[in-house]
């Protein structure tokens, strides 16, 4: 089975560049999407409530993903350590989820014995450690100015953006040398970026 980890910032362009590569016939593994669904699970929700306090409730009982991104996510060691502290509690279902999944693409049949690909969509893959489950690394790069521009459009505010990028930053470490590392500069339009991801399968399964 062939699995290819992409690597990028948040508003970099990871997303449309998993949609293209599923276009081609692999199967997409959004862990972030699982991750909001984690913290909807009511035993996460009291470990979070445990962990950071009531607050981080809404008046449903449910997290407040607002109010806990302003504990986890800033410029101070106590953020770093409150975000630790979140991971520990939310990364291992997300893993034991991806290895579930990764097993039932495993175990496909798919016509002429062609392989099964998966593409993992993962927050902060390498920081997490997730890159030691890929054949295949692809980095989705952007120019910080477009990806400023997306994140506002989202209604993000300039220190929630830096806030997030400082998280990337102090855990990042360089992809390793074993799995095959390729790049998309994700910066222009959605053709350009296509046309990338398009030259990199061909490179890869050869169709």
């Amino acid at each position: 089975m062939m699995i290819i980890g992409l690597i990028g910032r948040i508003g970099a362009g990871k997303s449309a560049v998993a949609r293209r590569f599923a276009q081609h016939g692999a199967t997409v593994v959004d862990a972030d999407r699982h991750a909001h669904e984690v913290l909807e699970d009511p035993q996460v929700i009291a470990e979070v409530a445990v962990r950071f306090g009531p607050g981080v409730l809404n008046s449903l009982g449910r997290i407040d993903r607002a109010a806990l991104a302003g504990i986890v996510f800033g410029t101070t060691p106590d953020h770093d350590t409150a975000r630790t502290g979140l991971e520990a509690i939310v990364h291992p279902r997300v893993r034991r989820w991806v290895e579930a999944v990764l097993a039932n693409e495993a175990a496909r049949n798919l016509p002429g014995g062609r392989e099964p690909t998966v593409v993992l969509d993962v927050p902060l893959l390498i920081q997490a450690g997730w890159e030691n489950l890929c054949t295949h690394l692809v980095v989705v790069d952007c120019e910080d100015a477009v990806r400023h521009t997306r994140l506002a459009a989202r209604g993000w505010s300039a220190e929630q953006i830096a806030a997030r990028d400082r998280a990337w930053e102090r855990a990042f470490h360089p992809p390793p040398a074993g799995p095959t590392t390729w790049s998309v500069d994700a910066s222009g339009d959605p053709a350009y970026t296509n046309g990338q991801v398009d030259r990199i399968w061909l490179a890869m399964c050869g169709r």
